[in-house]
């Protein structure tokens, strides 16, 4: 039987990111990590160039539909949109990239969890995937259906004259980190089949390392070049995530 790693907890969830990095490639892993990567590098390779080349006019637009009264928020708004439209975007790609890679990002989280545990890894195939993938699916929407109501009254509020402006991007990146959170504390949970609600309180009870795990993955996704790798990564710290802090309450098999 495989023996477990031992290494020291880190202390906040930012830690486990970076843990996530070291986990990410080593040997037993790799070979997991590879779909992953290579669906993140396309898909934002791609449309986030797009995004980082069109922000600039998009920005300007939007200053010069406000009343000439608040031209004298422009320096200050510049900044606080380019920064809400990143996050808006890289969230939405980071969905999409997710909803395709579900599958394998579970398969990952599975296979680490046994490494970390010293557990049997799973006899898991090419089959076993597509007979799990109306689960693995549903589960995707699910967390779709939780993101968007949030995610409309946060749209709503951007456009709210200088509140929206001001509060508005601090507010999306925030909720965006707990999204981040969720969406990859998620697949060790699911493997396990512990029902979303349960995995939502969970994390409630440590939020602050919740949203610095999150926190992280935000910044990373929303850095060019970095963002081409952080798929992965954050699957593997948010799976030492679960096993240090949620397998022993939640495990159900």
């Amino acid at each position: 039987m495989p023996q477990p790693q031992i290494t020291p907890s880190p202390a906040s969830g930012a830690g486990y990111f970076f843990r996530g990095m070291s986990l990410a490639i080593q040997p037993g892993t790799r070979r997991f990590v590879i779909f992953p990567l290579f669906i993140n590098i396309l898909l934002f390779g791609s449309a986030f160039g797009f995004v980082l080349s069109q922000l600039g006019d998009w920005i300007n637009g939007w200053i010069a539909a406000l009343p000439s009264w608040l031209d004298w928020l422009s320096y200050l708004l510049w900044p606080l949109l380019a920064i809400a439209t990143l996050v808006i975007f890289s969230y939405l790609f980071s969905t999409i990239a997710n909803w395709i890679a579900a599958p394998f990002n579970g398969l990952l989280a599975e296979h680490l969890e046994a490494k970390l545990t010293g557990e049997p890894a799973p006899d898991t195939g090419f089959k076993d995937i597509i007979k799990d993938l109306p689960r693995i699916m549903n589960r995707e929407w699910i967390k779709l259906k939780y993101y968007l109501p949030k995610a409309l009254g946060l749209l709503i509020l951007l456009w709210i004259p200088a509140i929206g402006q001001t509060v508005g991007p601090v507010l999306w990146f925030l909720f965006s980190a707990w999204m981040m959170t969720i969406q990859y504390v998620d697949y060790p949970f699911d493997n396990h089949k512990v029902p979303f609600p349960t995995m939502r309180d969970a994390l409630k009870v440590n939020r602050g390392k919740s949203l610095s795990f999150g926190s992280l993955v935000m910044l990373f996704t929303m850095t060019p070049i970095l963002n081409l790798f952080v798929m992965p990564i954050a699957v593997c710290g948010a799976t030492a995530m679960w096993v240090d802090h949620y397998r022993d309450q939640h495990k159900l098999n």
